[in-house]
C-alpha cells in the first residue's frame, strides 16, 4: 500500500514538471515574440483615393525583426489575410469595418497552408501587402493605420504582435472628378474646352479618357504640335511645308494616334494607375505617373513622365518619356 501511494505521488510530480516546463516553454515562445518587432511602411508611396484595391492599391511594407537573443519562429500563412490583420482608426477614433471578401474568407471553412519561418538574432522578414483587400476605404479623410501579426495564425489571436501607426491619407477621388471634368453628350457636336486645372489633374484627366476611349477628351490637353515634332524626322518635315500642310500632318498624327500606328506608348491602356509626383513652376512641369497594364499571364508595371508646359493658364503635355519597371 505504501509502495502504491509513493508511486502515484511520483507519477503526479513528473505530469507536474512535465507541465510545467511545458508552460514555461510556451512562456518563453510568447515573450520571444513579444519582445520582436514589427515595423510598417508605405511601399512607394504615393497619393491614394477611394476605390477598390485593384485600380487604387494602398501598398504596405511588412518588417518581421528578430530583436531578442534568441531564435525568433513564427508561422506564416501562404494566404498572408490568416496571418496579419489591419487596423483603421478615424479621425474621431472609430474603426474602418473589413472588406467582405476577408470576413468571408475567414468565416469559410477551408485548409490554409503556411510556412514555419525561424530568425536568427537581428534578422528580418518582409513582404508587401495591399491594405484596401483587408479594409474597406469609402470616403476621404485620414487614417491611422496599425498592423496586427499572428506569429501562431489568426485562430490564435490571443497572441499578437503590434506594430507602429501611420498616418494615411485617402483623398478624393480625382477619377470621380475627372470624369465629371470631361463629361460630354457623346452623340452631340459639342466643342470641348480645356479648363484652367492642376497639372497632376490635366494628366488624370487625360488617362482617363484614354481608359474610356474618349478621343476628344483625350486630345483636350495635348499639344499635338510639339507632340508631332518628337520625332526628328517629322520635325524636320513639318518645319519645311506650308501652313496648311501642317494642319494636315497634324490631323494624320491623330488619326495613327488613335489606330496605334505610331507612338503606341502614349496611346497604350492601363488597367490602372497612380500619380506618383507632380513638380512643375509657373510655366513648366512634369507629372510622374506609375501605369500597369494587363496581359493573360503578367502585369506589367511602367512610370511615365508627362512633360507640361502653360499656355494662357492652361496647362498641356508636349512630351513624355516611359520606363520599363518589370512584370508582376
Amino acid at each position: 500500500m505504501k509502495r502504491t501511494f509513493t508511486f502515484i505521488i511520483t507519477v503526479f510530480a513528473i505530469c507536474g514538471q512535465m507541465l510545467c516546463a511545458g508552460k514555461l516553454a510556451a512562456q518563453d515562445a510568447d515573450a520571444a515574440h513579444t519582445d520582436a518587432n514589427v515595423a510598417i511602411k508605405f511601399f512607394d508611396r504615393t497619393m491614394y483615393y477611394p476605390g477598390d484595391p485593384d485600380t487604387n492599391p494602398v501598398y504596405i511594407h511588412v518588417t518581421i525583426t528578430n530583436t531578442t537573443s534568441k531564435q525568433l519562429r513564427f508561422k506564416l500563412a501562404d494566404d498572408r489575410m490568416f496571418s496579419i490583420d489591419f487596423i483603421a482608426y478615424t479621425i474621431k477614433n472609430g474603426m474602418l469595418p473589413h472588406t467582405e471578401s476577408l470576413d468571408r474568407k475567414r468565416t469559410t471553412n477551408q485548409t490554409v497552408y503556411f510556412r514555419e519561418i525561424s530568425l536568427g538574432p537581428g534578422e528580418s522578414y518582409s513582404f508587401v501587402e495591399n491594405i484596401k483587400e483587408y479594409l474597406s476605404f469609402t470616403e476621404p479623410s485620414i487614417y491611422y493605420v496599425e498592423l496586427g501579426f499572428y506569429p501562431e495564425m489568426y485562430k490564435e489571436r490571443q497572441l499578437v504582435m503590434r506594430s507602429n501607426r501611420l498616418v494615411l491619407e485617402i483623398k478624393p477621388s480625382p477619377s470621380a472628378a475627372a470624369v465629371s471634368q470631361i463629361g460630354v453628350k457623346n452623340k452631340t457636336a459639342e466643342i470641348l474646352k480645356p479648363q484652367e486645372i492642376a497639372p497632376d489633374r490635366v494628366v488624370e484627366q487625360t488617362i482617363v479618357a484614354r481608359q474610356k476611349s474618349l478621343w476628344d477628351q483625350y486630345f483636350l490637353y495635348m499639344n499635338l504640335e510639339e507632340m508631332l515634332q518628337r520625332d526628328p524626322m517629322r520635325k524636320k518635315i513639318y518645319r519645311s511645308v506650308s501652313a496648311n500642310e501642317r494642319t494636315r500632318m497634324i490631323e494624320n498624327y491623330k488619326t495613327d494616334l488613335m489606330q496605334s500606328h505610331i507612338d503606341i506608348d502614349i496611346v497604350a491602356i492601363p488597367e490602372s494607375f497612380q500619380i506618383e509626383r507632380t513638380t512643375y513652376s509657373q510655366t513648366e512641369g512634369s507629372v510622374s505617373v506609375i501605369e500597369w497594364f494587363k496581359y493573360k499571364t503578367y502585369r506589367e508595371k511602367k512610370r511615365y513622365t508627362y512633360h507640361i508646359r502653360q499656355r494662357d493658364g492652361i496647362w498641356q503635355i508636349y512630351d513624355y518619356s516611359v520606363d520599363n519597371l518589370g512584370t508582376e
